[in-house]
């Protein structure tokens, strides 16, 4: 395992989100067009296995259920080598959303091609679009790694504000996370 961070040379800010079309743990596939409507699309890069992601299933679930309502919506897409960590695999990805409760969209991207055109680089690596899912925000989810104490939940308020004021105040601070495992 080794300790990732974010990196922003290849979607700047401002730039739309590259299409996508993945199979999802509830059955459909997904693409860009699905989320036309949202008034904010947040989409972490994220696994089943890492350290970093477990800690943030419930603030991401939290983040779901306290904005979906508002236009939110959440995506979670799964690049991982399944050959290099099987419990990544599509079968284990099921599993996890019907254990953890999971109340967000979860896909997998099977070939990395998603993963790779957003610049993704670690788990979790959050990106948040606006409402012409243009690039917004590309930070962390809080301000704690593994299962030390959160002292503040960073995506959670930039969301709220977005949603509210159309804007965001909040410095961007890299994601850290286990490195994407390439094929």
């Amino acid at each position: 395992m080794s300790l990732m961070e974010s990196i922003y040379n290849v979607l700047k800010k401002g730039a739309k989100a590259p299409d996508f079309s993945l199979p999802a743990t509830d059955g459909k596939t997904y693409s860009l067009n699905d989320f036309k409507d949202a008034k904010a699309l947040l989409i972490i890069f994220m696994c089943n296995h890492c350290p970093y992601v477990k800690p943030k299933f419930d603030e991401l679930k939290r983040i779901t259920a306290d904005y979906k309502d508002k236009g939110l919506v959440v995506v979670g897409i799964n690049p991982n080598d399944e050959n290099y960590v099987p419990e990544d695999d599509f079968e284990h990805m099921k599993q996890v959303v019907e254990e953890r409760g999971i109340n967000f969209i979860y896909l997998r991207d099977e070939t990395q091609e998603t993963a790779r055109a957003y610049g993704a680089s670690c788990t979790p690596d959050p990106f948040l679009f606006d409402s012409e899912q243009k690039l917004i925000f590309h930070s962390r989810i809080d301000d704690t790694h593994e299962d030390k104490p959160v002292n503040k939940h960073e995506m959670h308020e930039v969301i709220g504000e977005l949603l509210e004021t159309g804007k965001i105040s909040l410095q961007e601070q890299p994601s850290m996370g286990c490195s994407i495992k390439w094929k």
